[in-house]
């Protein structure tokens, strides 16, 4: 016979272990898309404490949808080992265009960084970031409904020795400690230069090549580095999103020691 009282208290039990247990981390990822996702499975893989916050219900970011809502995506030829690394299997469409269900991709990055040790916490925002000695160190916290409510809340706040913002077209995290401490970005006019109208084959190399620290312990991927540095968009190409990941994951690595 099932107890109701039972089933809360597992849940709750089980949530805020889960939650203390990553108050401290070494890399804190704002944002669950691809290059987020792909960033917390390396991290988690080479045995570092990583968690992931993502305001929204559903985790994979764009990848959904697919183009327009179609949900397949395209990925090219730069990203075909890393894809079939997380045992996705493109078709290929035309020479150096593979075609992957999106929901299909959504679900396996996901499965697969948490089978890695990432720790996914979805329906929480960033609401702003720690600063120590002049360096992200943190972040503060808050439901994703108090954020989209507007509420006067106050929020909680985790430590960790590096944020990664893949927060996408936003790029929440490098805007909000922009606007509020009035820093400069290691880019060339010093602060959020802006997202370019589309050029796919442009805009794919770029999210790949603005991948890098930011400011220090902010590292930057996917759509968020275009943003900052002023690459293009791509529209529904994920490969480079899938290499910034990687190349995020890389940096972190280095700057953590490993």
């Amino acid at each position: 016979m099932l107890n109701e009282v039972i089933i809360t208290r597992g849940i709750l039990d089980a949530y805020f272990k889960k939650l203390t247990d990553h108050l401290k981390v070494d890399v804190a990822i704002v944002g669950g898309g691809p290059s987020g996702l792909v960033a917390g499975h390396d991290l988690a893989k080479a045995g570092k404490k990583v968690a992931l916050f993502e305001s929204k219900l559903s985790i994979g970011g764009g990848i959904w949808g697919g183009g327009m809502g179609f949900n397949e995506i395209v990925v090219q030829e730069a990203s075909r080992p890393l894809v079939e690394e997380f045992g996705l299997h493109p078709a290929e469409y035309e020479k150096g265009y593979f075609t992957l269900d999106s929901v299909h991709t959504a679900a396996t990055l996901i499965a697969r960084a948490m089978d890695a040790g990432l720790a996914i916490f979805n329906l929480i925002a960033m609401e702003d970031v720690v600063i120590r000695n002049e360096r992200v160190a943190g972040l503060v916290l808050n439901w994703g409904a108090i954020q989209k409510l507007e509420w006067h809340i106050d929020p909680l706040t985790i430590h960790s020795r590096f944020v990664l913002d893949a927060t996408g077209h936003p790029a929440n995290v490098a805007a909000t400690l922009v606007r509020k401490m009035n820093v400069k970005l290691n880019t060339s006019t010093g602060g959020i230069v802006g997202e370019k109208s589309m050029a796919a084959d442009a805009g794919e190399l770029q999210t790949v090549e603005n991948t890098r620290e930011v400011y220090p312990g902010l590292v930057v991927s996917g759509m968020a580095a275009n943003a900052v540095y002023g690459g293009y968009r791509m529209g529904p190409v994920f490969g480079g999103m899938l290499l910034s990941g990687r190349k995020a994951a890389t940096i972190l690595l280095e700057r953590l020691g490993s």
